[in-house]
């Protein structure tokens, strides 16, 4: 899910949709045929699913309300071609042989890194939230400010793979309570020696990461969808997955390979191709795979 977004206001941003022609590939979209996104963002990918053939329908499913918002501005032109539904994707009603094809997009959108009251960025000051829906209690700051040292370093070294999780921890318990990003971020940089606080990758990212998963419950929500989404495709509909990072490719590996109703189909992950990455920087990272159900 970490195609660009364009625009600041949730009810105006436009998503580019990452491994866009891959996905429509990969889906064998067919006339007449309906399919599940089950994280619409701002309706990039479900866009191209209803040019791609006549008659498609689409069933389009986000936990955050910004981007169902969005998305319903994005694609109201296709009028009872495509239906709503405000849901985690883990929640999904998957209903036996309904689908021709599932599209998820999983982690965090470029909407969401570029709006700072969301709380998921630490290039700019916000609090600490983090939470894809709203509805949701648990936050960022709750875990920072409440959670004990060994737990913290727990959730950085192990969502994160943070290795310097330990001496980021102490930091952070020896400075709360933080309320902001960019505290959170001061913190974690102070921890860390000079070489490594001015590398490639800003010493917040990983804990940043490790905080997201954590407060969104990603990983148990995938594994969820993982078991649950197979039984909704029709025979011989497939299903196609973009990760972001090996902590959710993994799972997606294994969840597909390990299905006795799949096939995969990918031996290796679909990734960008050098003319995508130079128009929108964070396909780089996309890793695509797609399994059909067996007849």
């Amino acid at each position: 899910m970490e195609a660009g977004y364009q625009g600041l206001e949730a009810q105006n941003f436009s998503h580019i949709p990452v491994l866009g022609r891959e996905v429509i590939e990969g889906l064998a979209v067919r006339p007449g045929g309906h399919y599940l996104d089950v994280t619409v963002g701002g309706g990039g990918h479900s866009r191209l699913i209803l040019e791609a053939a006549a008659d498609v329908r689409v069933t389009a499913v986000d936990q955050d309300e910004d981007a169902l918002a969005a998305s319903r501005k994005e694609l109201a032109e296709f009028g009872d071609r495509i239906q709503f539904i405000h849901s985690n994707f883990a929640d999904c009603e998957f209903t036996l042989n309904t689908f021709d094809g599932i599209l998820a997009d999983l982690g965090v959108s470029s909407y969401h890194l570029d709006q700072p009251e969301r709380g998921f960025s630490f290039r700019q000051a916000a609090n600490l939230d983090m939470r894809m829906d709203r509805g949701r209690s648990l936050t960022a700051a709750d875990l920072i400010n409440n959670w004990n040292e060994a737990d913290l370093a727990d959730i950085f070294f192990k969502y994160g793979e943070e290795r310097l999780s330990r001496r980021i921890a102490r930091r952070i318990v020896e400075r709360r309570p933080l309320q902001t990003t960019v505290e959170l971020a001061e913190a974690i940089a102070s921890s860390v020696p000079p070489k490594y606080r001015y590398g490639r990758i800003h010493p917040a990212t990983r804990v940043f990461q490790a905080l997201r998963i954590v407060v969104n419950d990603e990983l148990k929500s995938l594994e969820i969808f993982l078991d649950k989404a197979p039984n909704a495709l029709v025979p011989g509909g497939r299903i196609a997955i973009i990760s972001f990072h090996s902590l959710e490719d993994r799972p997606v590996k294994h969840g597909l390979r390990n299905s006795p109703l799949l096939k995969v189909l990918t031996k290796k992950p679909i990734i960008a191709k050098e003319e995508e990455i130079a128009n929108n920087p964070r396909s780089r990272s996309a890793k695509l795979r797609i399994a059909q159900k067996l007849l």
